[in-house]
This record gives structure tokens, C-alpha cells and sequence, in this order.
């Protein structure tokens, strides 16, 4: 092949071919790299050819392509000029396509093993992927172990997926056939969509799929299947319960391990788990789904966080307020959350008027600042609050403290000039990196903007998002961080800046959001009066730092196993006296740890000091003070800091300068 430098394709060329003195003509591609080299290929020839003719190695980790723009799959013909990227594992989209093809294998097998299975949907999803059946009588991971042989025995025989596209009259005939109801009603919105209806099918399985997925099943060999639960059928209660199978899938069997241990320590570091064995909290039962209890010791947790908080604000130009749990609907007519929130709304009649239950706080803080005339010489106006909103969240989503029907929300929202956005966004981001920096969270940052290509799905003109969209960005860059711009990804009402928290697991949770909004200051006509004398529409930016203060320590407890820092922690120091003897000794001592601010207990049950050890231990109380008769008569403490053991007998001053260093309050932003 011959290779051609540029930057772009020009036009196909003829290229023949001679056999015994008789030329062939075959038309010539130019097939364009990301490093914007050209090289001609054979009309007809595939990505994987193109990938073989780069190298082996590319060959062999080759999972899809991109052609102009358009992932697919990697034995699809390529036929004219254009932009080539050959997708691996290592790209987000090479990823998806090999877990979405491992759940197509997946369905194959269940529906071979259980022939009654009808099919609902498969996506890839996060690491893994899932497929939901209607399965009479299914008998749980019981049979993970045949469906994990049936998988295996079509890795074996490496059989091809192939893609065919074909009219919906056709496609609805082989799905009524087959007794596949779901899919005739995803059938039936795609002939509505006026989109292409394709199919992919590997030996006798076939699946409504737009693709792209792997050349065959080969590829899928490091496979494990994880849980199955319950289901709605589309995410709606009102329609059937399906029977929802988990799997995942690797490059490698060294992926695969490694990725099945990190699930193991999750489990180990859940929340869910922890918080109620660690005394923070309970959520459910008779108090109600999605809603949740703050133990004493949760509620220390919380305070102090929330304490840290509020003097952080307070000395970062925040004013502190405070909005009613209730509003009048028309409040929220106004604002737009109405006919957006509704369904996630719960209302109540009170006199003769409807109030709603608020979904989020912004609607109060409009109506202080509407409180009076604003000048410019006040702002930037910025306003925070800790407050309680509530959200109807169907029962099948409902997750621990990621996900409640009744959460706290650190709201805060910036009044400010056009050419003061910079400035605040720049603040606002370097607050919220604060935060993570405190408790060890690495970070990622997204900058979502609108679609171009449909601005009038937008509030707001065209050039108004262009301006803010401009700011944001300069802000980020002025302030040397690397962020993803995500066309399309823009809220109707403005740009956002998307912080996401990464754990000590590797995960990424939803964090910080700074969000711009066109929509606010036009339905409540927010002005301030400028140095001209005359109004002027302010510009507003919603921020949350916390995302909810719920999730927030959700997170915590599960990047720290449930060891919070010692400023955190509910009970900083556990009193051991090892007998009854030393008693007067650990009271002594727990009256000076008090007046010196530090959170202390004594344990003086009367089983060992060993049991009572472990027990603190699995509690992730920071340190222990074992007092025995000979600290009794030293004036001596015994440390023991948790995770590391016993530290020796020291004099009690010392062993107080211990713990206070290592329950130390972070310092508070410059």
C-alpha cells in the first residue's frame, strides 16, 4: 500500500490490478489516521485489515472502529474515503461494545437453558453489563454455574456476530414468531422514530440492536456473571417485574481478577453495611423507603461536617440563610420546576391553597434577593444554605444514602455582573476542590455545553451561551485544570461544570456541579441597578459542593472503609480500663479529655480487655486509652491507635497532644 502524507482525503482514485495481461479495476481508498497520515486501501477493505496492517498487535486488541465520526464494527466493508480510529479496550467505546456483546452471549445462553426466557434490553453499562428477561420461575444465581458453561462453550466456538438491517414488516414478523413482546414494542417506537432497524445474530440467537459489537464471540472469554435482581420492565412499576442478570467482561484474565477483587472490597466498604454496624444511621423499615435516620454517632458525623462547612462559607464571602421545607405551587410554576419536577413532587392542600414539598432550594433564594433593590455595589450576592429537600424516587432506584426520597442539599447560588463570571467560577472551583483535597478524593472535571446544532432547545440566546460557555472554560484554564468539554450535555437552562469525585477504589461518584442559568433571572425578571443607574439582568450560578450532604457520606464511608478522620469520627478515644479497679482512673481521664474538647467514652464492660480491644478496633474508634494498675500509679495512658497497634505507656499530656494532632480540623480556605 502506498502511503501519502496530508491532512485530509482527496478524492478515490482507480487502481488495477494485472492478471495474464488484463488489467482489473478496483477502486482505491484513502483512509485518513488521527495522526493525519493517509493511506490507500482497496475499496471493501475492513478495519481489521486496516488495524493487521498496522500491526499484529493492534490487530489483536482491535474491538471496533470509528469511520467518519460513526463507530462500527470491525469486519464491516469500508467502501469510500474517510477518518478511521480503531477502538480498543482501552477507549470507553471499546469497552461498551465488548460489553454489550458479552450480554448478547449471555441471553443466548439463558434462553438455551431456559427456553421460556423472553427478552427485554442488554446495555453495557459502568464496568459491566446486564440483560433483563421475563423468566418464569427463575431460580437465581443457583444456575450461574450452567449459564457460565453454556457462555464458555460459545467463546469456544468463536461464532461470528453478524449485522443485518431489515424492513420493521420483516423484523416484526421474527419477533412475533419468537413470542418477543418487549422487542415488538421497541420495534413499534422505532418505525415512529423513522429509524433504521437493524438486527444482530450469532448462531441461533438473534436481538434487536443498533451495535457495533465484537467480530465474534472469541473475544469474550474473560467473562464472570455477578447478581441478578428484580426489574421493572422499562423503570416503571406499573409494568411487569423482569429478572435482571449482572455480568461483567475484561481484555484479560488480569483485568478480570483484579476488577473482581475491587467488587469484593466494595462489598467490604458499603455504606450500606457500615453505616448501621458503626451506629451512624438506619434507613427504611418503619420509618419509611429512602428515608433516613441519623443515629447519635451519625449525627456527630454530620454536624461536624455541616460545622466545617459553614465557617468555610462564612469565610469565602457566603451569606447564610435558611427556606422554608414548604412552598406555594405557584412558586414553582414560576420557576419551571413544575412541569419538569412534578412526578417527583409531593404536594399537600393546605387553606385553600396546593404547597409542594421543595425539590430544591433555589426558589428561596430568588425570594431573597428579591427581597430588596439590588446595586451592583452588592454584587457578587453569594448565598448558601443546608437544606432539606424532598424528591419521590420509585422504589427501585432507591440506593442507601446515594439515592433518598428526603436529602440535604449544600445550595448555593451567585449573583453577579457579566464580568465577574470568571472570577466567581474560578472561586467556586477552587472551593469545591477544597473539599475533595480534605478527604483525599482525586477528581475529574466535564464542561457541559449545548448542541449546536439545536439551539432552541436552550433558555437563553445563542450568543449569551457562547459568552458564558467562553468564561467557563477560560476560568478552568486560567486556573491550569484539565477538563472535557461535552457538547449536547448542557441542561436547558444553562452550561455546567461537572466535578467528578474518584475514591480509593478507583470509582467515579457524581460530585460538585456548578451550574449557569439563563432561565431563573428571565421568569422572576432578577435585575440589579448598574454604576449607569440604570437595570440590568443579573447573571446566576447554582453551585453544590456536597452534591447532598446524604451522598456525600455515603462517599466517605466508602473511600475510607469507614475510618473518617479524626476530627470526623463520633467517638475520638475509648476508655479501657482493664478491671473495675481502674475505673476511678478512666473517669479521671475521660473528665480531662472533655474539658480539652476531644469526643472520649469508657468501655468498662466486664469482658476482657482483648474482646474489648477488638471491638474498638472494628468500631474505627482512632485511638484507645488502656489504663491498667501500673498507669494508675505512674499517671500513665497505654496508646493504641487504630490500624496501628499498641504505641506504649506515656504520660497522659502526651498521649492528649497524640490525638489531638491526628483529630486536627483541617484548616479553613484562604
Amino acid at each position: 500500500m502506498q502511503e501519502v502524507t496530508g491532512s485530509s482525503p482527496v478524492s478515490p482514485t482507480i487502481f488495477y490490478h494485472e492478471f495474464n495481461d488484463r488489467k482489473e479495476v478496483a477502486w482505491v481508498m484513502r483512509i485518513v489516521f488521527p495522526d493525519s497520515s493517509v493511506k490507500e486501501y482497496e475499496a471493501g477493505t475492513t478495519g481489521l485489515d486496516i488495524a493487521g496492517d498496522i500491526s499484529s498487535g493492534l490487530a489483536r486488541n482491535a474491538l471496533i472502529i470509528r469511520f467518519n465520526g460513526e463507530l462500527r464494527c470491525l469486519t464491516e466493508p469500508i467502501r469510500n474515503d474517510g477518518n478511521i480510529e480503531i477502538l480498543t479496550f482501552r477507549d470507553e467505546e471499546g469497552k461498551k461494545a465488548l460489553r454489550h456483546s458479552c450480554s448478547h452471549m449471555m441471553a443466548a445462553a439463558v434462553q438455551k437453558l431456559f427456553p421460556g426466557a423472553r427478552l427485554g434490553i442488554g446495555p453495557a453499562i459502568g464496568d459491566g453489563f446486564y440483560y433483563d428477561f421475563s423468566i418464569p420461575e427463575f431460580p437465581g444465581i443457583s444456575v450461574f454455574e450452567e449459564i457460565t458453561a453454556e457462555m464458555k462453550s460459545q467463546v469456544k466456538k468463536n461464532i461470528p456476530f453478524t449485522r443485518k438491517e431489515m424492513s420493521y414488516e420483516k423484523a416484526a414478523a421474527l419477533f412475533e414468531e419468537k413470542g418477543e413482546k418487549y422487542k415488538l414494542e421497541l420495534l413499534g417506537e422505532l418505525r415512529d422514530a423513522g429509524e433504521a432497524i437493524s438486527v444482530y445474530q450469532h448462531g441461533e440467537f438473534l436481538d434487536l440492536c443498533i451495535g457495533p459489537h465484537v467480530p465474534s464471540t472469541g473475544y469474550l472469554k474473560h467473562f464472570e456473571l455477578l447478581s441478578t435482581a428484580g426489574a421493572y420492565w422499562r423503570g416503571d412499576e406499573k409494568n411487569e417485574m423482569l429478572t435482571r442478570i449482572y455480568g461483567t467482561v475484561f481484555d484479560s484474565s488480569k483485568n478480570l481478577k483484579e476488577h473482581i477483587s475491587m467488587l469484593e472490597e466494595a462489598k467490604r466498604r458499603d455504606h450500606r453495611k457500615l453505616g448501621p454496624e458503626l451506629g451512624l444511621f438506619i434507613i427504611g423499615g418503619e420509618g419509611g423507603p429512602g428515608l433516613t435516620y441519623w443515629l447519635p454517632a451519625g449525627t456527630i458525623v454530620r454536624e461536624e461536617l455541616e460545622n466545617h462547612w459553614k465557617k468555610a462559607h462564612v469565610k469565602s464571602g457566603y451569606q447564610l440563610v435558611s427556606t422554608p421545607h414548604i412552598a406555594p405551587v405557584d412558586l414553582w410554576k414560576t420557576s419551571g420546576h413544575y412541569s419538569y419536577y412534578k412526578d417527583n413532587m409531593y404536594f399537600l392542600k393546605i387553606d385553600k391553597g396546593e404547597y409542594a414539598l421543595k425539590p430544591m432550594n433555589c426558589p428561596g433564594h430568588i425570594i431573597i434577593y428579591k427581597s430588596g433593590k439590588r446595586s451592583y455595589r452588592e454584587l457578587p450576592m453569594r448565598l448558601a444554605e443546608l437544606g432539606m429537600v424532598y424528591r419521590y424516587e420509585k422504589s427501585g432506584v432507591l440506593h442507601g444514602l446515594m439515592r433518598v426520597r428526603g436529602f440535604t442539599v449544600d445550595d448555593g447560588h451567585i449573583f453577579c455582573t457579566e464580568d465577574q463570571i470568571v472570577d466567581e467560577i474560578k472561586d467556586v472551583v477552587r472551593f469545591a476542590l477544597y473539599f475533595l483535597k480534605i478527604f483525599d478524593f482525586g477528581y475529574r472535571i466535564e464542561l457541559s455545553l449545548m448542541d449546536r446544532g439545536n439551539p432552541d432547545h436552550y433558555a437563553g440566546e445563542p450568543e449569551e451561551w457562547r459568552k458564558v460557555e467562553s468564561a467557563l472554560g477560560k476560568a478552568l484554564d486560567e486556573m491550569g485544570e484539565n477538563y472535557k468539554s461535552v457538547e449536547g450535555e448542557a441542561v436547558f437552562y444553562g452550561p455546567k461544570i461537572d466535578i467528578k469525585m474518584k475514591d480509593a477504589l478507583g470509582r467515579y461518584w457524581q460530585g460538585p456541579t456548578i451550574q449557569f442559568d439563563f432561565n431563573i433571572p428571565q421568569r422572576f425578571n432578577l435585575t440589579y441597578v448598574g454604576d449607569d443607574g440604570h437595570e440590568h439582568r443579573v447573571f446566576m450560578v447554582h453551585r453544590a459542593l456536597f452534591g447532598s450532604v446524604e451522598r456525600f457520606i455515603g462517599n466517605l464511608i466508602e473511600h475510607s472503609a469507614g475510618n473518617l478522620p479524626g476530627w470526623l469520627a463520633p467517638h475520638q478515644v475509648v476508655i479501657l480500663p482493664i478491671t473495675v479497679c481502674q475505673l476511678d482512673k478512666a473517669e479521671e481521664v475521660e473528665s480531662i479529655l472533655s474539658n480539652a474538647d476531644i469526643r472520649c467514652r469508657i468501655d468498662s464492660r466486664s469482658e476482657t480487655v482483648g474482646y474489648r480491644i477488638r471491638n474498638a478496633e472494628t468500631g474505627k474508634v482512632p485511638f484507645m486509652f488502656v489504663i491498667g494498675e501500673r498507669e494508675v500509679e505512674t499517671d500513665r495512658v497505654s496508646l493504641r491507635i487504630h490500624g496501628s497497634g499498641d504505641k506504649g505507656s506515656m504520660k497522659l499530656d502526651e498521649a492528649i497532644k497524640i490525638v489531638k494532632a491526628g483529630c486536627r480540623r483541617p484548616e479553613l480556605p484562604e
